[in-house]
């Protein structure tokens, strides 16, 4: 282990400067990083990683999952519930069913159960290479919504799908009714569980004597203290660390500092950064070793099976795209929909398009394990893990290189947004510095005439100023404006409920200001 120490740090090195050269050329980083640990693969010399398939899980998804529903807009998760749900689990189980009857048919050896496993392994697009190219082209924010509450369930739908299979392949037998209620318990019971620990973890912030540091860490360790104990009573751990995170995340305020907060937003972000880097670089690191069990698979043949099941996954996902636009069409007579207007064929095809597989399918193929109970080896499990890298790496060349050119090309009509966010910003502050001067009229108005620095505290709110100078501020006025500061943290919740049309991700800029100016306050 010591011995390759420099190799493991040079790797973290590569990690780095390949997304800073990703981002120079405006290219996806997972993308180079893949083709990458390709390239260092076939460096002599070079030490094999192999980390233990049982603890591929709980390494690198418990933290990534808790991070996405920390970003993640419960109020745009929501009022998108519909079709995030049909991507999340009906186009989800329509591409895992896809896959299986064409693995069944096409490739030898291939049990339906074995295609349904690697059904569902290969069905969840990834959120991080979706969101990698997003950040070079704009797209409405609509879109970016529906692809982060997506990515959130569809993992714990294909996983599921993977755990059936699994079992299914292990047993030889799948018995309708105990696959019904153990599928019944994943789902409510992985629910219940994260916000059961997510609530505990909510209250230990709240009422212990935290400091930052030890709320971050206590952030560290929620996402796999919920994820053990899903999996420990064999309900979804994915599930369970969802709602354990989405949770937590609705009640930041509620139980966080100002510090609390902006720090921890730093370090989750440079930990999900690097595991994301590794992830995708240990792609491309496992290929030699998938390679060499492929046995009596030929290279060419193997290669060939990888390239169908990724032309049934793209064509199947357009498919349930163009679809779900159909069926809500149809449902829009019947029931309430988020948005009656047409979206014409632009938005599912980008939809359709951003079906990059990436880290949950990787994680799922390597969890395999290598021998079943019985003492006999898994069947087809390298030729799945080829397919699987052949997947991930054809999405992320074809569809992934491609995916901005088709997003400029189109031009996205912004009909879901109905002011840009440049003038939905505007318009916050300035409703926002409204609240703020009538709070402190109302509230502070027999100090109007005698304090002075409140007064000018008023007139820089009424500049629109955003500094102050702490050095000008005594005892008295840092509690009025501490004061005002909790009143404004308040009126941005509030408005972010009441108004459904504006962006989540405005309200928490302005909540982060809020937090930056409490700590300039505090720790003068």
């Amino acid at each position: 282990m010591l011995e390759n120490f420099p190799f493991y740090l040079g790797i973290i090195l590569v990690i780095l400067l390949l997304i800073m050269l990703a981002n120079k050329i405006k290219v996806a980083y997972p993308v180079l990083l893949v083709l990458a640990g390709l390239a260092i693969s076939f460096i002599p010399k070079v030490p094999k990683i192999e980390i233990e398939p049982d603890l591929i899980f709980f390494i690198f998804l418990p933290p990534l999952l808790y991070e996405a529903a920390w970003t993640v807009s419960w109020k745009e998760l929501w009022r998108w519930r519909r079709i995030i749900t049909s991507f999340a689990f009906i186009v989800v189980f329509l591409s895992a069913l896809s896959v299986a009857l064409v693995a069944n048919y096409f490739i030898p050896g291939f049990s339906l159960a074995l295609g349904f496993l690697l059904g569902g392994i290969v069905s969840p697009p990834d959120a991080v290479s979706a969101g990698a190219i997003l950040k070079f082209v704009k797209v409405p924010k609509t879109m970016s919504s529906i692809l982060e509450g997506e990515s959130l369930l569809n993992d714990a739908s294909s996983l599921i799908i993977f755990r059936f299979a699994m079992i299914a392949v292990a047993t030889e037998q799948f018995i309708f009714y105990k696959a019904a209620i153990s599928f019944s318990w994943m789902i409510l019971g992985g629910v219940a569980i994260g916000l059961l620990i997510g609530w505990l973890f909510m209250k230990a912030h709240k009422y212990l004597p935290t400091s930052a540091n030890v709320d971050i860490v206590l952030s560290l360790l929620t996402p796999y203290i919920i994820y053990l104990a899903a999996e420990e009573v064999h309900s979804s751990g994915v599930l369970a660390v969802v709602s354990g995170g989405l949770l937590l995340s609705y009640n930041r305020h509620r139980f966080l500092s100002s510090r609390s907060r902006i720090q921890g937003i730093n370090v989750w972000s440079s930990l999900s950064f690097i595991l994301n880097g590794l992830v995708f670089i240990l792609i491309g690191l496992d290929l030699p070793q998938i390679t060499s069990g492929l046995a009596e698979t030929s290279l060419s043949t193997a290669i060939g099976y990888g390239v169908l099941i990724t032309f049934v996954l793209i064509v199947s996902r357009m498919l349930s795209a163009y679809g779900a636009v159909i069926i809500t069409l149809i449902a829009r007579n019947f029931i309430t929909v988020a948005d009656t207007r047409h979206p014409g064929y632009k938005t599912p095809f980008i939809l359709g398009w951003t079906g990059m597989r990436g880290v949950v399918s990787l994680a799922a193929a390597l969890s395999i394990p290598v021998y079943l109970d019985n003492g006999n080896g898994f069947p087809q499990r390298n030729l799945i893990l080829f397919i699987t890298f052949i997947v991930i790496l054809l999405t992320l060349l074809i569809q992934g290189l491609t995916l901005p050119y088709f997003i400029k090309k189109i031009k996205l009509d912004n009909v879901y947004d109905p002011v840009s966010r440049q003038e939905a910003t505007v318009n916050l502050k300035r409703d926002l510095a409204e609240h703020a001067l009538d709070y402190l009229k109302t509230t502070y108005n027999d100090q109007l005439d005698s304090n002075v620095s409140l007064q000018q505290l008023i007139l820089k709110w009424e500049q629109h100023s955003k500094g102050i100078d702490d050095e000008s501020i005594g005892n008295e006025l840092k509690t009025i404006y501490l004061d005002l500061i909790n009143q404004q943290r308040q009126w941005l919740i509030n408005k972010n409920k009441e108004d459904q049309h504006i962006d989540e991700s405005i309200i928490r800029k302005q909540m982060y200001y809020l937090d930056l100016e409490e700590e300039k306050l505090i720790h003068f």
